[in-house]
């Protein structure tokens, strides 16, 4: 059992380490207080070849696993760029999974390399206003008309639809009351964002201004067949391929959020002098501090170990949920200790660590509950009764 980063995974870290050092802390507050999406801090990653990490070799990715996407997404969040630099770029290297997987060899060819070159931005189109996480309950209509399929329906908490030209989208070819099993008649599609037929209107939300939030009104959007991913009625199957690699990147992302404000406030503690002597000298500051620490070390070697089985092909359904939990937990004890370190600074936006906080609520909510994989935990793990 090895716990080092092999060469290839070092020069990984120290490659994007690089390309983040052009888009500082101050790029960043810019972004927070001014928005707009950062094509800049996108771009310079797709022109090194990053975007498609987790993507084969034959459509022009790099082929490797999501250990390797999930040091990427890290090391993004821990430069400074947060939620707001990893947002950015984390469709790419999850979202399309199911076409990879899934989609025919006409379907990869069409639609990868340009993901992967940056000439396309991508949103990924499920959750909606009543369904939540029960998936199987979607109402987002696709009705046959010969060649195509018509959409019709509402999506909701939809990231840089404002920016993206594609979107992946699933929704029900047959209705609930015709098929045998709820997780049957939904149907995946990768295909334009027509803004003549997808209403985006973007929801002002407390953090990330940099990355949109999205509420999508579809009516009558034509989605040709060939737009369709694998089988139709198959789509939530589809889906559930990439449910693990999604929980994995977003953990990653949160200790290096919390790493982010961990090196901010341990700074901090160093210069601030008071009383004669830095404040990192009392105990009452270095002891939160060293639990954080220890918080968010002990989330990533969980959210590590979820990687590595995901990339040996062994079930890490577990070790995802339980990654991306403890890793939440952790980046937010270590930002509202950043917060409680620094004192009034740490609440002025010039200092950054506000802004971690804001930005770490994000990975407790989403993609799921913390209740809710503590459920998934308690029946698939325990054997308990499932309670909903």
């Amino acid at each position: 059992m090895n716990f080092n980063l092999n060469e290839d995974q070092q020069s990984i870290v120290a490659a994007i380490e690089k390309i983040c050092e052009r888009f500082d802390d101050g790029y960043w507050l810019e972004r927070d207080r001014e928005g707009g999406f950062p094509h800049d801090f996108h771009r310079a990653l797709a022109d090194a070849g990053w975007l498609g990490i987790a993507m084969s070799p034959d459509y022009g990715g790099s082929g490797l696993g999501m250990t390797e996407a999930a040091l990427m997404m890290r090391t993004i969040s821990a430069s400074g760029a947060g939620l707001s630099g990893a947002s950015a770029v984390h469709m790419n290297i999850f979202g399309l999974n199911p076409v990879q997987v899934f989609g025919s060899e006409a379907q990869k060819q069409r639609f990868l390399p340009p993901l992967i070159e940056g000439r396309d931005k991508a949103c990924f189109a499920v959750t909606e206003p009543d369904a939540g996480l029960d998936t199987t309950h979607l109402k987002t209509q696709a009705v046959r008309d010969g060649d195509h399929y018509v959409l019709t329906g509402r999506k909701i908490w939809i990231s840089t639809a404002q920016v993206a030209n594609k979107m992946l989208i699933i929704a029900r070819t047959t209705p609930l009351d015709q098929v045998a099993k709820p997780t049957d008649g939904l149907s995946l599609f990768y295909t334009d964002l027509d803004r003549t037929r997808v209403e985006v209107r973007e929801i002002e939300k407390m953090g990330r201004k940099a990355v949109d939030s999205n509420m999508l009104f579809i009516d009558g959007l034509r989605v040709p067949l060939e737009d369709r991913i694998g089988e139709e009625g198959r789509g939530f199957h589809y889906l559930l391929h990439g449910l693990n690699p999604e929980r994995i990147l977003i953990a990653s992302e949160a200790v290096g959020l919390g790493q982010a404000a961990l090196r901010h406030a341990t700074q901090y503690a160093k210069d601030r002098v008071v009383f004669g002597r830095p404040i990192g000298q009392n105990q009452a500051i270095q002891h939160p501090l060293a639990q954080a620490w220890m918080a968010l070390e002990a989330a990533n070697l969980m959210v590590m170990k979820a990687a590595t089985l995901y990339d040996a092909g062994d079930p890490c359904g577990a070790e995802a949920n339980a990654g991306k939990y403890l890793a939440a937990e952790a980046a937010f004890q270590s930002c509202q200790t950043a917060i409680a370190t620094l004192g009034g600074m740490g609440y002025a936006k010039e200092y950054h660590v506000e802004r971690y906080l804001r930005e770490c609520m994000i990975p407790r909510l989403a993609p799921v509950s913390p209740q809710m994989i503590m459920c998934f935990i308690a029946e698939k793990v325990l054997g308990l009764p499932k309670s909903y």
